[in-house]
């Protein structure tokens, strides 16, 4: 299942390997990205929307975009 969209913040993405994480503005929680789940490129501190989708370890960012 896919809960929409979301708005949070990149806290740290690592382009060499792929992956980084974003803090949710609600809850404050952190959701782990992968670079297969971007829509646009992102760097840290950048503004974005994003979906949830369940990973193996938990919840995913996908879909993610500049907002």
């Amino acid at each position: 299942y896919i809960i929409i969209m979301n708005t949070g913040t990149v806290k740290f993405f690592n382009e060499t390997k792929g992956f980084g994480f974003i803090v949710e503005d609600d809850s404050k929680k952190e959701y782990f990205v992968h670079a297969t789940g971007l829509i646009d490129e992102i760097r840290e501190n950048d503004e974005v929307t994003f979906d949830l989708q369940e990973g193996r370890k938990g919840l995913n960012a996908v879909n993610v975009k500049l907002s």
